[in-house]
């Protein structure tokens, strides 16, 4: 895991030093400073809402256990989270762990503070591919069709696939069978801990059971997905190019669909510049207005990410388990 986060890394922040050499730092700093302070904090405040509605689906998707954390609970770990995925090379699964982790420390039993977790990463991914089908409609339906279509729609094809997969080994019983090789395991090396996992497949397929929770924590994330596009429109005034809802929603779409798949670069770095490259050509941006919006979006993350960090690791001091937590994750 170290070496392949090394490689990624080292790819990434080569291809992103590229791309700002090739098209011009100081035009691309200048960019920055022209949208200010007020601008970033603009961008920030314009994400803590994001944060917002997907700590509600989450809740949602996870739904009574006992003790029920509360939203503002669910917000604080929705941080960290995205802290942990963002600023850390752990593939952006680690902060999924973490948080499991945090919410059984609230007093939530182990099963049902996994199977929530996975429920919402499951519905975080489906209103994903529905947010770039919406995204791939309203380019096409903008520019006509583009040298980007044909490859956002076998990514499409791609990722509606894994979707089904893990629906399906869900239903099927992928849980139970961790659980009980998790049990075996612990009762053959005399871990106690493993036995909290007991009922992880049964808490995992309630999560599914009622209707309304389901479409309630897929409306959080969809919403969540689109206020994303807001985001983008946000940036992009302060970066002196007004273009409107539709450009937005592309952009963040796409651009998100585009990240994912340099999920083993840590942070998508230089993958997540190249894909805005490419999608704001089309919708006749420059490419350094591109790289400006990509880094707005990344010093977003260091400034809400550091202090989720911070968080972690006091939460976890006072649990017991010192700072030693981050060398563990990655």
């Amino acid at each position: 895991m170290k070496w392949s986060a090394l490689i990624g890394g080292a790819f990434g922040l080569g291809l992103a030093a590229w791309l700002l050499a090739s098209y011009g730092i100081q035009q691309i700093f200048d960019l920055l400073r022209a949208a200010g302070w007020f601008g970033f904090l603009a961008v920030i405040a314009s994400h803590i809402v994001q944060i917002l509605f997907s700590a509600a689906g989450w809740r949602t998707i996870t739904g009574p256990t006992e003790p029920r954390p509360g939203i503002g609970r669910y917000f604080l770990l929705r941080g960290i989270r995205e802290a942990v995925n963002n600023l850390l090379p752990v593939a952006q699964i680690g902060g999924q762990v973490v948080t499991a982790r945090l919410l059984q420390q609230l007093g939530v039993k182990l099963a049902p503070a996994i199977a929530g977790t996975v429920a919402d990463l499951t519905l975080e991914v489906v209103t994903q591919v529905v947010f770039t089908l919406l995204g791939l409609v309203l380019l096409l339906e903008t520019v006509g069709d583009s040298g980007i279509a044909g490859y956002v729609i076998s990514g499409l094809l791609g990722a509606a696939a894994v979707v089904a997969l893990m629906l399906a080994a869900q239903w099927l019983g992928l849980a139970a069978a961790i659980e009980k090789g998790l049990m075996r395991l612990g009762q053959s090396m005399g871990w106690a801990g493993t036995a909290n996992v007991e009922g992880l497949h049964k808490a995992l397929i309630d999560c599914y059971r009622v209707p309304s929770r389901v479409l309630g924590a897929g409306f959080w994330h969809l919403s969540c997905w689109l206020l994303g596009g807001v985001e983008v429109c946000v940036a992009l005034h302060f970066l002196g190019h007004d273009v409107g809802i539709v450009p937005g929603l592309i952009i963040e779409s796409l651009g998100q669909a585009l990240k994912s798949v340099g999920f083993a670069v840590p942070g998508a770095l230089g993958v997540q510049e190249g894909g805005y490259i490419v999608i704001c050509q089309v919708l006749g941006l420059s490419p350094e207005v591109a790289i400006a919006l990509s880094l707005m979006k990344r010093l977003r993350e260091v400034a809400l990410g550091i202090p989720g960090l911070i968080l972690w690791q006091r939460t976890e001091a006072k649990a017991g388990t010192p700072a030693r937590s981050i060398s563990e994750v990655i």
